[in-house]
Protein backbone atom coordinates (compact mmCIF):
# COMPACT_ATOMS: atom_id res chain seq x y z
CA UNK A 1 0.00 0.00 0.00
CA UNK A 2 2.77 2.56 0.78
CA UNK A 3 4.20 2.03 -2.72
CA UNK A 4 0.79 2.61 -4.28
CA UNK A 5 0.36 5.83 -2.28
CA UNK A 6 3.80 7.00 -3.44
CA UNK A 7 2.92 6.34 -7.07
CA UNK A 8 -0.10 8.64 -6.85
CA UNK A 9 1.64 11.34 -4.79
CA UNK A 10 1.83 14.66 -6.62
CA UNK A 11 5.06 16.58 -6.98
CA UNK A 12 5.36 19.70 -4.77
CA UNK A 13 3.53 22.71 -6.22
CA UNK A 14 1.15 25.52 -5.27
CA UNK A 15 -1.68 26.24 -7.68
CA UNK A 16 -2.75 29.18 -5.53
CA UNK A 17 0.67 30.86 -5.70
CA UNK A 18 0.90 30.36 -9.47
CA UNK A 19 -2.54 31.86 -10.00
CA UNK A 20 -1.78 34.74 -7.64
CA UNK A 21 1.40 35.66 -9.56
CA UNK A 22 -0.42 35.64 -12.90
CA UNK A 23 -3.36 37.54 -11.42
CA UNK A 24 -1.01 40.16 -10.00
CA UNK A 25 0.60 40.64 -13.41
CA UNK A 26 -2.80 41.13 -15.05
CA UNK A 27 -3.97 43.52 -12.30
CA UNK A 28 -0.76 45.57 -12.21
CA UNK A 29 1.60 45.04 -15.19
CA UNK A 30 4.21 47.21 -13.45
CA UNK A 31 5.24 44.18 -11.40
CA UNK A 32 6.15 42.14 -14.51
CA UNK A 33 9.79 43.30 -14.52
CA UNK A 34 10.30 42.23 -10.90
CA UNK A 35 8.63 38.85 -11.40
CA UNK A 36 10.53 38.05 -14.59
CA UNK A 37 13.74 38.79 -12.74
CA UNK A 38 13.19 35.89 -10.35
CA UNK A 39 10.89 33.38 -12.08
CA UNK A 40 11.20 31.15 -15.15
CA UNK A 41 8.31 29.59 -17.07
CA UNK A 42 9.52 26.06 -16.31
CA UNK A 43 9.12 26.74 -12.58
CA UNK A 44 5.35 26.73 -13.02
CA UNK A 45 3.81 23.29 -12.45
CA UNK A 46 0.38 23.71 -14.10
CA UNK A 47 0.77 23.70 -17.88
CA UNK A 48 -1.84 26.41 -18.48
CA UNK A 49 -0.11 28.72 -16.00
CA UNK A 50 3.26 27.97 -17.56
CA UNK A 51 1.92 28.93 -21.02
CA UNK A 52 0.47 32.20 -19.73
CA UNK A 53 3.71 33.18 -17.99
CA UNK A 54 5.80 32.28 -21.05
CA UNK A 55 3.48 34.46 -23.16
CA UNK A 56 3.78 37.39 -20.74
CA UNK A 57 7.57 36.94 -20.69
CA UNK A 58 7.74 37.21 -24.48
CA UNK A 59 5.40 40.22 -24.58
CA UNK A 60 7.52 42.00 -21.97
CA UNK A 61 10.71 41.41 -23.98
CA UNK A 62 9.05 42.98 -27.02
CA UNK A 63 7.71 45.92 -24.95
CA UNK A 64 4.08 45.02 -25.70
CA UNK A 65 1.21 46.19 -23.52
CA UNK A 66 0.15 43.58 -20.98
CA UNK A 67 -3.43 43.17 -19.79
CA UNK A 68 -6.11 40.49 -19.94
CA UNK A 69 -7.15 41.36 -23.50
CA UNK A 70 -3.66 41.54 -25.04
CA UNK A 71 -2.49 38.40 -23.22
CA UNK A 72 -5.58 36.49 -24.44
CA UNK A 73 -4.89 37.64 -28.00
CA UNK A 74 -1.25 36.53 -27.76
CA UNK A 75 -2.29 33.17 -26.31
CA UNK A 76 -4.53 32.63 -29.32
CA UNK A 77 -1.75 33.52 -31.77
CA UNK A 78 0.54 31.02 -30.05
CA UNK A 79 -2.05 28.26 -30.08
CA UNK A 80 -2.32 28.13 -26.28
CA UNK A 81 -5.91 29.41 -25.99
CA UNK A 82 -9.10 27.40 -25.76
CA UNK A 83 -12.77 28.12 -25.06
CA UNK A 84 -12.16 28.61 -21.35
CA UNK A 85 -9.06 30.83 -21.62
CA UNK A 86 -10.93 34.14 -21.36
CA UNK A 87 -12.86 33.04 -18.27
CA UNK A 88 -9.66 31.69 -16.69
CA UNK A 89 -7.84 35.03 -17.13
CA UNK A 90 -10.79 36.86 -15.57
CA UNK A 91 -10.83 34.39 -12.69
CA UNK A 92 -7.10 34.91 -12.07
CA UNK A 93 -7.72 38.60 -11.43
CA UNK A 94 -10.78 37.90 -9.25
CA UNK A 95 -9.08 35.43 -6.90
CA UNK A 96 -5.85 37.42 -6.45
CA UNK A 97 -6.01 39.28 -3.12
CA UNK A 98 -3.52 42.00 -4.06
CA UNK A 99 -0.65 42.59 -6.47
CA UNK A 100 1.39 44.10 -3.64
CA UNK A 101 2.44 40.63 -2.43
CA UNK A 102 3.48 39.29 -5.84
CA UNK A 103 7.11 38.64 -4.81
CA UNK A 104 5.95 36.53 -1.86
CA UNK A 105 3.82 34.46 -4.26
CA UNK A 106 6.81 34.13 -6.59
CA UNK A 107 9.00 32.90 -3.71
CA UNK A 108 6.49 30.11 -3.02
CA UNK A 109 6.62 29.01 -6.67
CA UNK A 110 10.43 28.97 -6.65
CA UNK A 111 10.53 26.94 -3.44
CA UNK A 112 8.13 24.33 -4.86
CA UNK A 113 10.12 24.17 -8.10
CA UNK A 114 13.31 23.61 -6.08
CA UNK A 115 11.67 20.74 -4.20
CA UNK A 116 10.64 19.16 -7.51
CA UNK A 117 14.19 19.47 -8.84
CA UNK A 118 15.57 17.81 -5.72
CA UNK A 119 13.02 15.02 -6.02
CA UNK A 120 13.88 14.47 -9.69
CA UNK A 121 17.60 14.44 -8.92
CA UNK A 122 17.03 11.97 -6.09
CA UNK A 123 15.18 9.63 -8.44
CA UNK A 124 17.94 9.86 -11.06
CA UNK A 125 20.68 9.33 -8.48
CA UNK A 126 18.85 6.33 -7.06
CA UNK A 127 18.55 4.83 -10.55
CA UNK A 128 22.25 5.45 -11.21
CA UNK A 129 23.22 3.76 -7.95
CA UNK A 130 21.12 0.69 -8.73
CA UNK A 131 22.50 0.39 -12.26
CA UNK A 132 26.11 1.34 -11.53
CA UNK A 133 27.53 -2.15 -11.28
CA UNK A 134 29.85 -1.21 -8.44
CA UNK A 135 31.36 2.01 -9.87
CA UNK A 136 30.60 4.13 -6.83
CA UNK A 137 32.97 7.01 -7.64
CA UNK A 138 31.25 7.65 -10.97
CA UNK A 139 27.83 7.71 -9.28
CA UNK A 140 29.12 10.07 -6.58
CA UNK A 141 30.56 12.47 -9.17
CA UNK A 142 27.30 12.41 -11.13
CA UNK A 143 25.25 12.96 -7.97
CA UNK A 144 27.36 15.95 -6.97
CA UNK A 145 27.02 17.36 -10.48
CA UNK A 146 23.23 17.11 -10.39
CA UNK A 147 22.95 18.70 -6.93
CA UNK A 148 25.37 21.46 -7.90
CA UNK A 149 23.37 22.19 -11.04
CA UNK A 150 20.23 22.58 -8.93
CA UNK A 151 22.06 24.93 -6.55
CA UNK A 152 23.20 27.02 -9.53
CA UNK A 153 19.70 27.08 -11.00
CA UNK A 154 20.64 25.17 -14.13
CA UNK A 155 19.56 21.91 -15.69
CA UNK A 156 22.02 19.17 -16.57
CA UNK A 157 22.12 18.46 -20.28
CA UNK A 158 19.13 18.22 -22.59
CA UNK A 159 18.09 20.14 -25.68
CA UNK A 160 17.43 23.83 -25.10
CA UNK A 161 14.95 25.70 -27.34
CA UNK A 162 16.64 28.41 -29.38
CA UNK A 163 14.20 31.06 -28.16
CA UNK A 164 15.37 30.48 -24.57
CA UNK A 165 19.03 30.63 -25.61
CA UNK A 166 18.33 33.88 -27.47
CA UNK A 167 16.69 35.35 -24.38
CA UNK A 168 19.80 34.47 -22.35
CA UNK A 169 22.05 36.03 -25.01
CA UNK A 170 19.85 39.14 -25.14
CA UNK A 171 20.06 39.45 -21.35
CA UNK A 172 23.85 39.26 -21.45
CA UNK A 173 23.99 41.88 -24.20
CA UNK A 174 21.83 44.20 -22.11
CA UNK A 175 24.02 43.65 -19.06
CA UNK A 176 27.16 44.35 -21.09
CA UNK A 177 25.63 47.53 -22.52
CA UNK A 178 24.60 48.79 -19.07
CA UNK A 179 27.99 48.03 -17.51
CA UNK A 180 29.85 50.03 -20.13
CA UNK A 181 32.76 47.54 -19.97
CA UNK A 182 34.99 47.36 -23.03
CA UNK A 183 35.34 43.59 -22.66
CA UNK A 184 32.67 40.98 -21.81
CA UNK A 185 34.83 38.98 -19.41
CA UNK A 186 36.73 39.72 -16.21
CA UNK A 187 39.96 41.66 -16.59
CA UNK A 188 43.32 39.89 -16.37
CA UNK A 189 44.94 43.09 -15.13
CA UNK A 190 46.85 43.32 -18.42
CA UNK A 191 44.87 45.69 -20.69
CA UNK A 192 46.47 44.62 -23.99
CA UNK A 193 45.85 40.95 -23.20
CA UNK A 194 42.24 41.79 -22.24
CA UNK A 195 41.68 43.50 -25.59
CA UNK A 196 43.08 40.51 -27.49
CA UNK A 197 41.16 37.72 -25.71
CA UNK A 198 38.13 39.77 -24.51
CA UNK A 199 38.97 39.09 -20.88
CA UNK A 200 38.38 35.92 -18.88
CA UNK A 201 34.94 34.63 -19.85
CA UNK A 202 32.73 32.08 -18.14
CA UNK A 203 33.08 28.46 -19.31
CA UNK A 204 36.35 29.19 -21.16
CA UNK A 205 39.36 26.91 -20.76
CA UNK A 206 42.49 29.07 -21.01
CA UNK A 207 45.85 27.36 -21.38
CA UNK A 208 49.06 29.26 -20.54
CA UNK A 209 51.97 27.29 -21.97
CA UNK A 210 55.74 27.78 -21.93
CA UNK A 211 59.07 26.15 -21.24
CA UNK A 212 60.13 26.17 -17.56
CA UNK A 213 61.34 29.52 -16.22
CA UNK A 214 59.30 31.76 -18.52
CA UNK A 215 56.93 32.93 -15.78
CA UNK A 216 53.68 31.09 -16.42
CA UNK A 217 52.99 30.60 -12.69
CA UNK A 218 53.68 34.28 -12.09
CA UNK A 219 51.33 35.55 -14.80
CA UNK A 220 48.57 33.15 -13.65
CA UNK A 221 48.91 34.39 -10.04
CA UNK A 222 48.88 38.00 -11.24
CA UNK A 223 45.61 37.33 -13.10
CA UNK A 224 44.11 35.43 -10.16
CA UNK A 225 44.86 38.22 -7.68
CA UNK A 226 43.51 40.89 -10.03
CA UNK A 227 40.24 38.97 -10.48
CA UNK A 228 39.93 38.40 -6.72
CA UNK A 229 40.50 42.10 -5.99
CA UNK A 230 38.29 43.59 -8.71
CA UNK A 231 35.40 41.12 -9.06
CA UNK A 232 34.72 40.36 -5.40
CA UNK A 233 34.40 36.68 -6.36
CA UNK A 234 36.23 33.65 -4.99
CA UNK A 235 39.31 32.38 -6.81
CA UNK A 236 40.41 28.76 -6.39
CA UNK A 237 44.09 27.98 -7.01
CA UNK A 238 45.27 24.38 -7.28
CA UNK A 239 49.06 24.08 -7.16
CA UNK A 240 50.52 20.64 -7.79
CA UNK A 241 54.11 21.91 -7.78
CA UNK A 242 54.53 24.83 -5.35
CA UNK A 243 53.35 25.07 -1.75
CA UNK A 244 50.73 27.54 -0.53
CA UNK A 245 53.43 29.48 1.30
CA UNK A 246 55.53 29.84 -1.86
CA UNK A 247 52.53 31.08 -3.80
CA UNK A 248 51.63 33.62 -1.11
CA UNK A 249 55.25 34.81 -1.04
CA UNK A 250 55.00 35.56 -4.75
CA UNK A 251 51.70 37.34 -4.26
CA UNK A 252 53.22 39.51 -1.54
CA UNK A 253 56.17 40.41 -3.76
CA UNK A 254 53.96 41.39 -6.71
CA UNK A 255 51.50 43.33 -4.56
CA UNK A 256 54.05 45.18 -2.42
CA UNK A 257 56.77 45.67 -5.05
CA UNK A 258 59.35 44.43 -2.57
CA UNK A 259 62.23 42.38 -3.98
CA UNK A 260 61.36 38.68 -3.81
CA UNK A 261 64.82 37.67 -2.61
CA UNK A 262 64.79 40.22 0.22
CA UNK A 263 61.29 39.08 1.12
CA UNK A 264 62.47 35.49 1.54
CA UNK A 265 65.34 36.49 3.84
CA UNK A 266 63.26 38.91 5.90
CA UNK A 267 66.01 41.54 5.75
CA UNK A 268 63.69 44.47 5.08
CA UNK A 269 63.70 48.17 5.79
CA UNK A 270 60.93 49.85 7.77
CA UNK A 271 59.43 51.20 4.55
CA UNK A 272 59.45 47.70 3.03
CA UNK A 273 57.77 46.28 6.13
CA UNK A 274 55.05 48.91 5.74
CA UNK A 275 54.60 47.87 2.11
CA UNK A 276 54.36 44.22 3.14
CA UNK A 277 51.76 45.05 5.79
CA UNK A 278 49.65 46.96 3.26
CA UNK A 279 49.98 44.15 0.71
CA UNK A 280 49.01 41.56 3.33
CA UNK A 281 45.86 43.51 4.18
CA UNK A 282 44.97 43.92 0.50
CA UNK A 283 45.46 40.24 -0.37
CA UNK A 284 43.82 39.08 2.87
CA UNK A 285 40.66 41.01 1.99
CA UNK A 286 40.15 38.82 -1.10
CA UNK A 287 38.56 35.38 -1.25
CA UNK A 288 41.50 33.45 -2.70
CA UNK A 289 41.69 29.77 -1.78
CA UNK A 290 44.70 27.47 -2.22
CA UNK A 291 45.05 23.70 -2.50
CA UNK A 292 48.61 22.37 -2.82
CA UNK A 293 47.74 18.67 -2.76
CA UNK A 294 50.05 17.13 -5.42
CA UNK A 295 47.80 14.11 -5.96
CA UNK A 296 44.59 16.02 -6.75
CA UNK A 297 42.52 14.83 -9.74
CA UNK A 298 40.05 16.66 -11.96
CA UNK A 299 37.17 15.04 -10.10
CA UNK A 300 38.61 16.26 -6.77
CA UNK A 301 38.96 19.81 -8.11
CA UNK A 302 35.47 19.79 -9.56
CA UNK A 303 33.96 18.57 -6.30
CA UNK A 304 35.89 21.16 -4.26
CA UNK A 305 34.92 24.03 -6.56
CA UNK A 306 31.23 23.13 -6.39
CA UNK A 307 31.36 23.85 -2.67
CA UNK A 308 32.87 27.33 -3.10
CA UNK A 309 30.19 30.05 -3.01
CA UNK A 310 30.42 32.89 -5.54
CA UNK A 311 33.24 31.21 -7.46
CA UNK A 312 34.73 33.43 -10.17
CA UNK A 313 37.92 31.75 -11.42
CA UNK A 314 39.88 28.50 -11.18
CA UNK A 315 43.67 28.33 -11.68
CA UNK A 316 45.56 25.03 -12.04
CA UNK A 317 49.36 24.72 -11.96
CA UNK A 318 50.00 22.59 -13.94
CA UNK A 319 48.32 20.12 -16.30
CA UNK A 320 51.07 17.51 -16.75
CA UNK A 321 51.32 16.95 -12.98
CA UNK A 322 47.63 16.14 -12.64
CA UNK A 323 46.24 12.68 -12.08
CA UNK A 324 43.86 11.23 -14.61
CA UNK A 325 40.28 12.43 -14.91
CA UNK A 326 39.16 9.00 -13.83
CA UNK A 327 40.78 9.24 -10.42
CA UNK A 328 43.73 7.63 -8.70
CA UNK A 329 43.21 4.19 -10.19
CA UNK A 330 42.89 5.28 -13.83
CA UNK A 331 45.28 4.75 -16.72
CA UNK A 332 47.70 2.40 -14.99
CA UNK A 333 48.16 0.52 -18.25
CA UNK A 334 47.50 3.35 -20.68
CA UNK A 335 49.80 5.94 -22.13
CA UNK A 336 50.32 9.28 -20.46
CA UNK A 337 49.26 10.95 -23.70
CA UNK A 338 45.80 9.40 -23.40
CA UNK A 339 45.62 10.46 -19.77
CA UNK A 340 46.49 14.08 -20.59
CA UNK A 341 43.92 14.02 -23.42
CA UNK A 342 41.22 12.96 -20.99
CA UNK A 343 42.35 15.49 -18.37
CA UNK A 344 42.14 18.39 -20.83
CA UNK A 345 38.66 17.26 -21.90
CA UNK A 346 37.50 17.02 -18.29
CA UNK A 347 38.88 20.49 -17.58
CA UNK A 348 36.78 21.94 -20.40
CA UNK A 349 33.72 20.11 -19.08
CA UNK A 350 34.48 21.47 -15.60
CA UNK A 351 34.71 25.03 -16.95
CA UNK A 352 31.29 24.67 -18.60
CA UNK A 353 29.68 22.99 -15.61
CA UNK A 354 30.99 25.52 -13.07
CA UNK A 355 30.35 28.33 -15.58
CA UNK A 356 33.61 30.09 -14.71
CA UNK A 357 36.88 30.59 -16.61
CA UNK A 358 39.50 27.92 -15.88
CA UNK A 359 43.16 28.83 -16.36
CA UNK A 360 45.42 25.80 -16.63
CA UNK A 361 49.19 25.98 -17.02
CA UNK A 362 50.96 23.56 -19.33
CA UNK A 363 54.53 22.63 -20.14
CA UNK A 364 55.83 22.75 -23.70
CA UNK A 365 57.99 19.95 -25.06
CA UNK A 366 61.62 20.48 -26.06
CA UNK A 367 60.93 20.82 -29.79
CA UNK A 368 61.47 24.59 -29.71
CA UNK A 369 64.95 24.15 -28.21
CA UNK A 370 66.19 22.79 -31.53
CA UNK A 371 64.74 25.64 -33.60
CA UNK A 372 66.42 28.92 -34.36
CA UNK A 373 63.17 30.71 -33.53
CA UNK A 374 62.34 29.36 -30.08
CA UNK A 375 58.95 31.03 -29.74
CA UNK A 376 56.25 28.51 -28.78
CA UNK A 377 53.97 26.93 -31.36
CA UNK A 378 50.80 24.89 -30.93
CA UNK A 379 52.69 21.76 -31.95
CA UNK A 380 54.96 22.26 -28.91
CA UNK A 381 52.16 21.47 -26.45
CA UNK A 382 53.49 18.58 -24.46
CA UNK A 383 52.03 15.06 -24.62
CA UNK A 384 48.69 15.76 -26.25
CA UNK A 385 47.15 17.46 -29.25
CA UNK A 386 43.82 17.22 -27.40
CA UNK A 387 44.83 20.26 -25.34
CA UNK A 388 44.77 22.29 -28.55
CA UNK A 389 41.29 21.02 -29.37
CA UNK A 390 39.72 21.50 -25.94
CA UNK A 391 41.13 24.93 -25.08
CA UNK A 392 39.27 28.10 -26.02
CA UNK A 393 42.38 30.25 -25.65
CA UNK A 394 46.04 29.22 -25.64
CA UNK A 395 48.69 31.73 -24.57
CA UNK A 396 52.37 30.98 -25.10
CA UNK A 397 54.98 32.87 -23.05
CA UNK A 398 58.42 33.72 -24.47
CA UNK A 399 61.31 35.84 -23.20
CA UNK A 400 64.23 36.43 -25.51
CA UNK A 401 66.55 37.29 -22.61
CA UNK A 402 66.09 33.72 -21.32
CA UNK A 403 68.02 32.44 -24.34
CA UNK A 404 70.08 35.51 -25.24
CA UNK A 405 71.69 37.55 -22.47
CA UNK A 406 72.66 40.27 -24.97
CA UNK A 407 69.15 40.76 -26.31
CA UNK A 408 67.96 44.23 -27.24
CA UNK A 409 64.74 43.66 -25.28
CA UNK A 410 65.72 42.64 -21.73
CA UNK A 411 62.85 41.98 -19.31
CA UNK A 412 60.33 42.01 -22.15
CA UNK A 413 58.00 39.03 -22.42
CA UNK A 414 55.89 38.07 -25.39
CA UNK A 415 52.42 36.73 -24.71
CA UNK A 416 51.77 34.88 -27.96
CA UNK A 417 48.09 34.15 -28.60
CA UNK A 418 48.31 30.75 -30.31
CA UNK A 419 44.57 30.05 -30.31
CA UNK A 420 41.67 32.40 -29.69
CA UNK A 421 38.03 31.46 -30.13
CA UNK A 422 37.05 35.03 -29.23
CA UNK A 423 39.22 36.87 -31.70
CA UNK A 424 42.45 36.88 -33.63
CA UNK A 425 45.83 35.42 -32.82
CA UNK A 426 48.90 37.60 -32.41
CA UNK A 427 51.51 38.78 -29.92
CA UNK A 428 51.22 41.11 -26.94
CA UNK A 429 54.39 42.48 -25.36
CA UNK A 430 54.55 42.65 -21.56
CA UNK A 431 57.04 44.00 -19.05
CA UNK A 432 58.67 41.19 -17.03
CA UNK A 433 59.55 42.20 -13.45
CA UNK A 434 61.39 39.14 -12.05
CA UNK A 435 62.40 40.75 -8.74
CA UNK A 436 58.72 41.38 -7.96
CA UNK A 437 57.28 38.17 -9.48
CA UNK A 438 55.06 40.25 -11.73
CA UNK A 439 54.11 41.09 -15.31
CA UNK A 440 52.79 44.47 -16.37
CA UNK A 441 51.73 46.21 -19.57
CA UNK A 442 54.32 48.13 -21.54
CA UNK A 443 53.55 51.84 -21.77
CA UNK A 444 54.52 52.45 -25.37
CA UNK A 445 54.27 56.22 -24.95
CA UNK A 446 57.40 56.16 -22.81
CA UNK A 447 59.43 53.72 -24.86
CA UNK A 448 62.69 55.06 -26.22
Amino acid sequence: MPNEELAFRQMPHSVEAEQAVLGSILIDPRCVADVIGVLRADEFYVEANKNIFETVFSMFNYSQKIDAVTVLNELRSRGYANEGSRDYLMRLMEITPTAANVMEYAAIIKDKALLRSVADAGTEISALALEAGGDGQTVLDSAEQKVYAIRQGRSVGGLEPVKKVLVDVYTKLNEAAKSGARIPGMSTGLPDVDTAIMGLNNSDLIIIASRPGMGKTTIALNMALHVAKTSGKAVAVFSLEMSREQLCMRLLASESFVDNKKLQTGQLSEEEWRKIAAATASIGATDMRFDDNPTVSVADMNAACRRVPNLGLVVIDYLQLMQSAGGRSGYTNESRTQAVSDISRMLKIMAKELNVPVICLSQLNRANEGRQNKRPMLSDLRESGAIEQDADIILGLYRDDYYNSETETPNVAECIILKNRRGETGTVELRWLPEYSAFSSIDRRHEE
